[in-house]
């Protein structure tokens, strides 16, 4: 039996001076250790492949919590060491990626007899490393791989660059209410908010920000039309050369310039590996084939939701002119009108439900459906080095067994990254030769309302979906079976399936039996009444038809965007999502809106020419969770089979294989279109 170590994050011992010093200290030892390594004249598992994976699994173990505190604590001498260190490491990245000796030793590990008697995993590793070589530009020629080694490292620092303007469009947004009278409408939770922020920058008053909890609450409540349009403009706007329409000072934080360099020179990467465009670069690891697969699938699911989307803008127009007095619905009053129409068709009250969703209940069923169905138990631990006051950590334990261990930090606050993210703290793997198995750690990371006004944390249902969401992808990180770095867990698992076991974990949160477990009233302890319980399960696919339309829109929008051979100004941009637009939106939005400038998933993450994983990978999800309609959504043996087939294996074998191991088929469209209430054709 291993020895296995949790190797928890010191946040205490990280001294911000101290980053970019540590960095090159242990960058300098890998350099000594790896040509060691390229001398060896036959590399095996034990005296190649582990050692790489331990020089891997220090520089992570170093650089993630320094990257989790970037998101959700940052500050100005942080963000200066982050963005030095994200560029040392980026050069790290292209000098190994086009280091022919050490390419040469994984070539040897690949055709040495020792090979055939790897397990899955091990051969993986070795394949997706000879791939990555390729793909880093190995086979250039010097002067080429310099030039790619130059533009991977600018795109790094446009990436950081995008994400630190909209941070800062955001933070730098502020409207100041001297009374309660203009936030008519608004919950009362809310207004408690609003004064609090007001209060803890010595305001009189109710002070608004871009922050999502206060933008919801405004976009979805107020009933001062103008507040909702002012609030609207700005985060729709923020980050934009048409900030200025809500706020003059967000123009500082225009992203077009990085918009424009970063596709400019992912389309220069692309090229100079012989891809036709950074699209196809981005579809050579993925389950996905071509852009016209990509393409194909995403206008086939459009066919199938606009007239539901048409539909439903249709009622929501006419339910504000018949009870609302809104003659011309607009963009800003959808939300608003939303939920008017929901509460009056359905009788559901979303502030009223929030009641029957305090944090802690939300948690406790979380853990009761996911320890039921893949056979585990959970454990809070008090004593623990924290980096702020609302982090939780909590351990995750088989058969008594500790297994895993992750971080909850689950409430929005000044200085920290909006949105809701899994990012690992530690991945698991195991040296042979010493006979030491780090466990994996996560970081789980949400945006909720914070508790106030005399009540606990209580989340909105979509929020307790987020919260399954991103559980979802921990749960995939964390239970891994491979031992493998760089294999286990989500690593290496291809982009359009690795939301998979994320959407699927949402599923519960519609289901009378799991929400039984994760709901009940914060001062009364009383269940969900079935009356309210029927109306949620009634309004679910409240809508579907028009959020299909606005994911399938961003989804095109990237890909296409990924095909374009020449990027010379932001207005390109804007053009191409027009036309977009025009095959596939039923809301047109103003000319002034630039949403493009805050998405992140695609300028500062990892899913440009990727964004249609979302999609694919609900199909994919919505399949899997057919099999535990089929057999009890709170079966064990199916909960056994998903684990063994899926959560556990990593990317030891390509996702479809996984998804056949557990299905027994391909995928099918079919249970998305029915679970979304569209039928299918």
């Amino acid at each position: 039996m291993p020895n296995t170590q949790l190797n928890l994050p010191q946040f205490s011992h990280i001294a911000i001076d101290a980053i970019n010093p540590q960095l090159d200290d242990l960058l300098s030892k890998a350099r000594e250790q790896l040509q060691q390594l390229k001398a060896i004249d036959r590399p095996t598992w034990q005296n190649f492949a582990e050692p790489v994976q331990h020089i891997d699994s220090q520089l992570e173990d170093f650089f993630s919590p320094v990257s989790h505190l970037n998101g959700v604590q940052n500050s100005d001498a942080l963000r200066e060491q982050y963005q030095q260190a994200i560029a040392k490491l980026t050069a790290w990245g292209s000098e190994i990626g086009q280091d022919a000796a050490l390419f040469a030793q994984y070539k040897k590990l690949a055709q040495s007899a020792e090979f055939a008697n790897f397990d899955a995993a091990q051969q993986a590793w070795v394949e997706h490393a000879i791939r990555s070589f390729k793909l880093a530009g190995v086979d250039l020629e010097a002067s080429k791989q310099q030039r790619f080694q130059a533009i991977k490292e600018r795109l790094a620092e446009l990436s950081q660059s995008f994400s630190n303007h909209v941070l800062d469009a955001t933070d730098s947004f502020e409207h100041l209410l001297p009374n309660a009278q203009a936030l008519a409408g608004v919950p009362d939770s809310m207004l408690a908010m609003f004064k609090a922020k007001a209060e803890a920058k010595d305001l009189e008053g109710y002070l608004l920000g871009l922050d999502f909890p206060s933008y919801h609450a405004i976009i979805s409540y107020a009933d001062n039309a103008s507040l909702r349009k002012k609030m609207y403009m700005a985060f729709q706007t923020k980050a934009s050369d048409q900030a200025a329409y809500a706020h003059d000072e967000a123009c500082q934080y225009d992203n077009s310039a990085v918009m424009v360099e970063t596709l400019k020179l992912k389309q220069e990467m692309a090229a100079l590996l012989d891809f036709s465009h950074y699209a196809e670069r981005s579809l050579f690891t993925k389950m996905a084939e071509s852009v016209d697969e990509v393409v194909n699938f995403l206008l086939d699911l459009s066919a199938k939701a606009k007239p539901y989307a048409e539909q439903e803008l249709a009622e929501l127009a006419n339910f504000a002119k018949q009870e609302l007095a809104i003659h011309q619905l607009q963009p800003w009053d959808i939300s608003y009108v939303s939920e008017k129409y929901r509460v009056a068709k359905f009788n559901l009250d979303n502030e009223k439900l929030r009641e029957y969703f305090p944090v802690d209940t939300v948690l406790d069923g979380l853990f009761s459906i996911t320890g039921e169905l893949f056979g585990m138990s959970f454990a809070e631990q008090n004593d623990f080095d924290s980096y702020h006051e609302d982090a939780r950590l909590f351990h995750i334990l088989r058969d008594g067994e500790l297994i895993a261990a992750f971080y909850f930090d689950l409430y929005a606050r000044d200085k920290k990254r909006g949105g809701a993210w899994m990012a690992d703290a530690r991945s698991r793997w195991l040296h042979s030769a010493s006979g030491q198995q780090q466990l994996p750690v996560a970081f789980l990371t949400c945006n909720f309302r914070p508790a106030g006004d005399g009540r606990p944390a209580l989340l909105s249902h979509d929020e307790v979906t987020t919260l399954f969401h991103e559980f979802g992808h921990g749960l995939h990180h964390m239970l891994t079976q491979v031992n493998v770095n760089g294999v286990s867990g989500i690593a290496g698992v291809e982009w359009d399936a690795v939301e998979l076991p994320s959407q699927f974990l949402e599923n519960w949160c519609w289901q009378a039996e799991g929400l039984a477990r994760i709901s009940q009233h914060y001062e009364s302890q009383q269940p969900l009444p079935d009356a309210l319980l029927q109306s949620m399960l009634a309004a679910k696919n409240f809508n579907a038809g028009m959020m299909m339309q606005r994911q399938i829109e961003f989804a095109l929008f990237d890909m296409l965007l990924h095909t374009l051979s020449e990027i010379d100004n932001a207005d390109q941009i804007q053009d191409l999502l027009d036309q977009v637009r025009d095959k596939v939106a039923v809301v047109e939005p103003p000319l002034e809106v630039r949403f493009q400038h805050s998405f992140s998933h695609i300028f500062a993450g990892g899913y440009a020419a990727g964004y249609f994983s979302y999609k694919w990978a609900e199909v994919l999800s919505a399949d899997c969770f057919a099999a535990f309609e089929e057999e009890g959504i709170m079966n064990p043996a199916t909960g056994q089979r998903f684990l063994e087939n899926i959560l556990q294996v990593g990317s030891s074998r390509p996702a479809a294989d996984s998804f056949a191991a557990f299905r027994g088929r391909k995928p099918s469209v079919d249970a998305l279109l029915q679970h979304s209430g569209l039928e299918a054709a």
